[in-house]
């Protein structure tokens, strides 16, 4: 999966938030100045085109449904992150996180104990 750019996480984002939702929707969760509709139209299409978004027909007018969920996208990201950065190694990670001191031993023990509830 791709990464979005930044105004198509803004569309994401309302959509994981509101679901399904037509353009003109879409367009009133925006503070003003609102972006023009035949913008976000487009916006929205190459989202639905690149397999983020579906749309079910209502007459001539579309709604949109998110298709992937704020957690996959975030997961897929983070995959890529690994691969890229730690030589897919996520153990690396973990490590790493230990030595910058943003996770502690105590936050290890907790995770530890979480997995071993899970079986």
């Amino acid at each position: 999966m791709r990464q979005l750019t930044k105004k198509e996480k803004i569309i994401m984002e309302q959509f994981w938030t509101y679901g399904p939702m037509f353009v003109r929707e879409l367009q009133e969760h925006y503070e003003e100045p609102r972006p023009n509709f035949n913008t976000l139209s487009n916006q929205v299409h190459t989202l639905m085109e690149d397999g983020f978004l579906e749309r079910k027909a209502y007459g001539s007018n579309y709604q949109y449904i998110p298709v992937v969920s704020r957690k996959a996208y975030s997961l897929d990201g983070f995959h890529g992150l690994v691969n890229e950065y730690f030589d897919s190694s996520y153990s690396s990670v973990v490590l790493g996180l230990v030595e910058e001191e943003r996770l502690s031993v105590d936050d290890l023990k907790r995770i530890i104990d979480k997995i071993e509830k899970r079986k």
